[in-house]
């Protein structure tokens, strides 16, 4: 075989494994806070704790409250933008970042709020009431 060929060859095997490697990496499973605690980026489940404490911090620049994971975990948020709209609302909560000290810094934050679209068997059990 020519040089070439085979520079070429190694060159796109490189290439490859490279792409692979960092896809492998962005890829994140959903976890619980006790294993956010060894990653680098997690994506945490949960529900809002409104027992806690919660508000924007004109200081700071940033919106905490407490969350409880699907474990039942409760670790406070931090998150670097002002408290959603929809936020008291969500049913369920979704946080994307890392753990830093038994806090977990949120860069993104999925909200799942009720549904004002359902089966229609409300309807049907209060008509037959």
């Amino acid at each position: 075989m020519k040089p070439k060929l085979i520079l070429g060859i190694l060159a796109i095997v490189l290439f490859t494994s490279l792409l692979m490697y960092n896809f492998g990496n962005s890829i994140s499973t959903y976890v619980n806070f006790e294993q956010a605690e060894n990653r680098a980026t997690s994506h945490v489940v949960g529900t809002w704790d409104d027992s806690r404490d919660y508000g924007f911090s004109r200081d700071t620049m940033q919106f905490s409250f407490y969350m409880k994971d699907e474990d039942g975990n409760v670790r406070r948020v931090v998150y670097p933008r002002p408290k959603p709209n929809n936020f008291e609302q969500a049913t369920q909560l979704v946080v994307v970042g890392e753990m830093r000290n038994s806090v977990f810094h949120a860069n993104e934050m999925l909200m799942k709020c009720p549904s004002k679209y359902n089966d229609g068997s409300e309807l049907l059990n209060a008509q037959e009431s």
